[in-house]
């Protein structure tokens, strides 16, 4: 990996600009977000307490759930203190940290994205498959499809950073985001990004289309089976716990689609930093509540956890 250099001056870390063009909003917009930043790491660890501590949530579903929240209080960690900071003070980062926050970034959001096709096949499995569920979704299989789906996101985003470690940045290091994302990092380099960038489009190309191919067509099966269900209120439950979990999954994928497949679709790169917020802040903030807004068990798990009678 070489130095960013301006000139002759040798540079080691570049400034993350964060929201300079409403700098005016910077002391509401920092109280906002450390509100909302602290909802999401304390719903996402209620969410793991009650399941690792109710023997009743030992289920695959809420397995995967656990997963998805431990995923979310890491990645979003990953970047909001960063841009915390950028709205008190120079978010100053160096050139390896740089690199090594869209790493740990771009890997968990990469699992995120087949984490949550894991989900929704297993919701699939078992209103469709009742009686084969439990042998259908095992243990075992439970754990492989959690390890790939991590494991898949590390694989992934390293071959990424691996590229992008080996081109040469110059001119200004003021990076014009709130974290070190891929597009304003590839307008700073010098020596020619053309494999990086081919390398990502491909490789976001199957990990965002496929994944949420594949939801969407879990999802499509659940409403057909429901819609053999008499008319009632089970059946309007059904509807309306699927098109929530559909809207927030819809959002996570489509932002990240728009952003990473078609970034030339976004002209303002305001507007794109407020797309990153979408599935940066938004979807982790929403996630523990659409997963857990019509779900007694979870309820009771948490009632005794914080002792409510």
């Amino acid at each position: 990996m070489e130095i960013v250099s301006i000139g002759n001056q040798t540079i080691t870390e570049f400034v993350l600009l964060g929201f300079y063009d409403v700098a005016e909003l910077s002391l509401p917009f920092f109280i906002v977000f450390t509100l909302t930043y602290a909802s999401i790491i304390a719903g996402n660890m209620l969410i793991i307490v009650a399941v690792v501590s109710s023997e009743r949530l030992h289920t695959p579903m809420y397995f995967f759930l656990a997963n998805l929240s431990f995923l979310e209080i890491l990645y979003t960690s990953t970047v909001v203190p960063k841009m915390l900071e950028g709205f008190l003070q120079e978010a100053a980062i160096s050139v390896a940290g740089c690199l090594l926050q869209f790493f740990i970034f771009g890997s968990l959001a990469t699992a995120e994205c087949f984490l949550l096709a894991v989900m929704a096949y297993d919701r699939y499995l078992a209103i469709c498959y009742p009686l084969r569920y439990p042998l259908l979704m095992g243990p075992k299989w439970c754990l492989g499809l959690v390890v790939i789906a991590w494991l898949s996101g590390f694989m992934v985003d390293g071959l990424v950073v691996a590229l992008m470690a080996q081109l040469r940045f110059c001119g200004l290091n003021h990076i014009d985001h709130f974290y070190c994302d891929f597009m304003p990092l590839m307008s700073l380099a010098c020596s020619d990004p053309s494999a990086a960038q081919m390398t990502t489009f491909i490789l976001s190309v199957v990990c965002l289309t496929v994944p949420f191919g594949l939801t969407l067509t879990s999802y499509a099966r659940i409403v057909l089976a429901v819609l053999r269900v008499p008319a009632g209120a089970s059946r309007r439950k059904a509807f309306s716990t699927c098109s929530s979990h559909l809207a927030v999954v819809s959002t996570f994928y489509g932002t990240l689609m728009v952003l990473y497949i078609a970034p030339s679709a976004v002209h303002s790169q305001l507007l794109s930093k407020v797309f990153a917020l979408l599935y940066t802040v938004v979807t982790p903030l929403f996630n523990p509540v659409i997963y857990t807004l019509r779900n007694k068990e979870v309820h009771q798990a948490l009632r005794r956890l914080l002792c409510i009678k």
